[in-house]
């Protein structure tokens, strides 16, 4: 089918007006009597089926699950900084209250995908598209990293060495939110039976197999509380651990899983390490530390913000290199894109998911905010706001897709600002999510370009050929939802469902969802790959805009940069924030 058009559900009377010549019930006509007889007998099945269909949200919102016991986050705590011996029962009776509390209240986050209220809802096309997605990589790709949709074979990236099963890991969570159990236990058995880090003898990008597999695995057992991702995370997380072993504790960007042997991508600023990279594991790694008892994940996370608080930052700004040798910048390249991006996002949010105890964090953010509004942030002669890259002190007036998430990062970070700079930051956040807007508008298919310029004459448009892809990426989406949560403002839902009817009418093919070569284009050319991230972010994010904001709410979740939930970690008020050393 092809979406035409935003629905809106009509508003009808809820009463009945009886005859006005009638003053009691009993002067009623027949045909009055049967129509009440009728809105009576709905409303008892309406109450019936919210007993059963509808979630209370009370349990969620009172934090039944996140909320443990004093003495519970005091054995948690005392278990990261005991001996192993000490802190396995520690352990075990942190994961033993995870898993009483799972009964109660995890059932509570789900909106069933198949449920829908009204009539042409959004939530069934963006449940159908994940349907549809999942379908065509299950019968065409099952196993391998992701799918060819359009030649109907498997498709695998050299990011995660000879991992696999990265689409199943990614969309563990989306399949389980969406309340689409049988396939999740089809991925979950997959995991069970044929996830195996051993076999991997060959490189893995430290950072992507961080985000997407320790990431949606972690973010699975706390959904679903099935020990075997936990189990799993675990594993893969002590993999990963030489990647550390540096002079400087600066991670490499790429690791032998099997030998332990770490280096950083050759064409990286004399071989530096990248700060989108090494700065985005700090939510995981505090988990791991958490769920398996062991400190030296929260350890090697927290030794990061030592070194990059000893050193000293251009303009406040944070460059995209650092070398894990030397422990100095490489070259003084800027960017709230690629290579810089998620950095940033991860010192909020580490924040957020300390229960604001991590103040380190939240420093190092507003901060680097600051920095970036006054030397990146500028606005075009008609009005629209982006954020540049910087280079060497100057300014190219490019801003990439992956930028766009900033106006959802704002946003989430506005209520904390220092000052009175609450509402400031909501309009900057607005303001962006606007600019990304406008960089899908002026294409011809309606969808976004991989980077968009702001010179030459033109404003939110790419210029060059090799800017003008789109491979399914989520982080326009991804500000709409944020920007939809904190405002309500309905031009978010509407523009995100701009995005379903793109995607429906361009990038849909019969094996699934297929990237796009050239999005200026009078007609769709397929790029032939459906991301993993398009089921773990893009349509997560989609069905999360037309959601009950109580749904994976914010003050009890936060997304990992590829959008897979994980708990705010309470504290006891008597814990001391950043203990861990």
């Amino acid at each position: 089918y092809i979406l035409r058009k935003m629905p809106v559900a009509p508003l009808l009377p809820f009463t009945v007006t009886p005859n006005r010549k009638s003053a009691i019930p009993t002067s009623f006509r027949l045909t009055e009597k049967f129509i009440l007889l009728l809105v009576f007998s709905a409303f008892i099945t309406l109450c019936i089926g919210a007993i059963f269909f509808l979630p209370d949200s009370s349990k969620l919102l009172s934090g039944g699950f996140f909320r443990s016991s004093p003495a519970v986050e005091t054995n948690t705590r005392t278990g990261l900084e005991s001996s192993n011996s000490g802190s396995a029962g520690n352990v075990e009776r942190v994961l033993d209250k995870i898993k009483k509390d799972h009964e109660q209240a995890l059932l509570e986050i789900i909106f069933p995908c198949f449920f829908v209220p009204l009539p042409h809802s959004p939530f069934l096309p963006t449940c159908q598209m994940m349907k549809h997605a999942w379908d065509g990589y299950r019968r065409y790709a099952w196993g391998s990293n992701e799918l060819r949709p359009v030649s109907k074979q498997g498709h695998s990236s050299n990011l995660f060495g000879s991992i696999k099963g990265a689409t199943i890991v990614d969309a563990l969570d989306t399949l389980y939110v969406m309340e689409m159990f049988e396939e999740f236990d089809a991925a979950a058995e997959w995991v069970e039976k044929n996830l195996d880090f051993n076999v991997v003898s060959v490189e893995v990008s430290v950072f992507e197999v961080n985000i997407r597999f320790v990431g949606g695995l972690l973010s699975a057992y706390y959904l679903s509380g099935k020990e075997v991702f936990r189990r799993k995370a675990v594993e893969l997380g002590e993999k990963l651990l030489p990647a550390f072993k540096t002079p400087t504790g600066i991670p490499w960007a790429l690791l032998n899983l099997k030998s332990g042997i770490g280096r950083n991508w050759p064409w990286a600023s004399g071989g530096s390490s990248i700060l989108a990279e090494y700065g985005t594991l700090h939510l995981e790694f505090m988990h791991l530390s958490r769920l398996s008892g062991k400190p030296e994940f929260a350890q090697k996370v927290m030794n990061i913000r030592k070194v990059l608080n000893r050193l000293d930052k251009p303009q406040g700004l944070y460059p995209n290199y650092l070398n894990p040798n030397s422990g100095q910048w490489g070259q003084h390249h800027v960017s709230v894109g690629g290579l810089g991006d998620s950095f940033y996002e991860y010192l909020l949010k580490a924040w957020l998911m300390s229960d604001k105890s991590d103040e380190e964090g939240k420093k190092m953010y507003y901060d680097s905010l600051q920095a970036i509004e006054t030397n990146l942030m500028r606005k075009s002669s008609s009005g629209l706001t982006y954020i540049a890259e910087w280079k060497g002190g100057l300014l190219e007036h490019k801003m990439g897709h992956l930028t766009c998430f900033a106006g959802g990062m704002i946003a989430l970070g506005a209520d904390g600002a220092p000052g009175d700079k609450t509402g400031h930051q909501m309009e900057l956040a607005a303001e962006i999510a606007r600019t990304c807007h406008e960089s899908y508008a002026r294409t011809a298919l309606k969808l976004g370009p991989e980077a968009f310029r702001f010179d030459g004459g033109v404003e939110a448009i790419a210029t060059r050929q090799n800017e003008k892809y789109f491979i399914l990426r989520p982080e326009v989406i991804e500000t709409y939802l944020y920007m939809w949560r904190f405002t309500h403002d309905p031009k978010y839902r509407e523009w995100g469902w701009e995005a379903v009817q793109a995607l429906e009418k361009h990038c849909r093919v019969e094996g699934g969802y297929s990237g796009l070569r050239d999005v200026y284009a009078s007609s769709p050319n397929h790029d032939d790959v459906q991301q993993s991230f398009y089921l773990a972010e893009t349509l997560k994010y989609l069905y999360l805009l037309f959601s009950d904001d109580d749904h994976l709410p914010f003050d009890h979740w936060v997304f990992n940069t590829e959008a897979h939930p994980l708990p705010v970690i309470r504290k006891d008020q008597t814990d001391q924030p950043n203990e861990v050393e």
